[in-house]
């Protein structure tokens, strides 16, 4: 029997847009403000499950917390090979720091069921925090392994890969089940267009409602016919999987934003030096006379 790979992605707003309104009152990310993007290294993780796919025959779910909007990363995932995907949505989770989201995401991988790993990014673009991971190792209380770039080995129930450590590497071995968190590590795949040609229909059960919101009956034969051919995307809400409501979104969240500043770069004084030896051999003397250097 193949193994069995659960990833965790997240769509998350483009950094590289940042405005004026990223920032709701409440200190949280005004996601509705940004272009949404799929979280880079959750893109490695999903790159590398897919490699052990082809390496082990291994089956690959994909699952994210988010909006219903947040389905989009999921057919993306299925357009580059994976299996299953699950959108967990709820209003309830809305506003959740690390420790919540990794309580979230620990409850949505025991309804998922028994697998042999669990991937994530190392971190996500919107927070930069490396938390989520090792936070749903904890909960779980399974083996973590972090800055994984390469998987050398799987065999006997045990798992065998190369992190990055500062100025090199560690090879490690773990039993499983345990997580892993990915680094920029690989190159990955492109959508393949037979999967996106399969999967390109595929939708979760709040985005038919949205789509046929006016005319339920519709809404409920369009879920009846993608579920009928595979392509409903499992949704599931906080009580799917059995979440505490106060540990989820706001009410489980520990961390709050007291201030959010707008912090402007100003250049200092500019030096022009002419592209000649005397000129900077002048320079240098100056940075070494005023300890800039040496």
């Amino acid at each position: 029997m193949g193994l069995k790979i659960l990833v965790f992605v997240k769509q998350v707003p483009d950094t590289q847009n940042i405005s004026g309104s990223a920032m709701t009152p409440e200190g949280t990310v005004n996601r509705a403000a940004l272009p949404a993007i799929f979280n880079p290294e959750d893109l490695n993780a999903l790159e590398l499950a897919l490699q052990l796919k082809d390496r082990y025959n291994a089956e690959v779910t994909v699952a994210t917390m988010g909006m219903p909007a947040a389905a989009e990363v999921l057919r993306q995932s299925l357009y580059r090979g994976a299996d299953r995907a699950v959108l967990v949505t709820d209003r309830a989770l809305a506003g959740a720091d690390t420790l919540a989201t990794s309580y979230t995401l620990s409850c949505c991988a025991k309804k998922v069921g028994a697998v042999d790993l669990i991937l994530c990014g190392r971190q996500a673009i919107d927070g930069d925090t490396a938390q989520t991971g090792p936070q749903i190792a904890e909960k779980l209380n399974i083996p973590q392994l972090c800055y994984v770039e390469e998987v050398k080995d799987i065999a006997d129930g045990k798992i065998t890969l190369r992190r990055a450590i500062e100025g090199g590497y560690e090879i490690l071995e773990s039993p499983m089940p345990a997580l892993l968190t990915v680094i920029d590590c690989n190159l990955p795949r492109p959508v393949n267009v037979k999967s996106m040609m399969k999967n390109k229909r595929a939708k979760t059960a709040s985005e038919i409602k949205a789509a046929f919101k006016d005319d339920p009956a519709a809404a409920d034969a369009e879920m009846a016919k993608l579920a009928a051919k595979g392509l409903l995307i499992e949704e599931w809400s906080a009580a799917d999987i059995e979440a505490d409501p106060q540990r989820i979104g706001f009410a489980g969240s520990p961390t709050k934003v007291k201030q959010v500043q707008s912090v402007i770069l100003t250049a200092g004084d500019a030096k022009s030096v002419a592209p000649t030896a005397d000129a900077i051999a002048e320079l240098m003397h100056e940075l070494i006379s005023d300890h800039t250097l040496g």
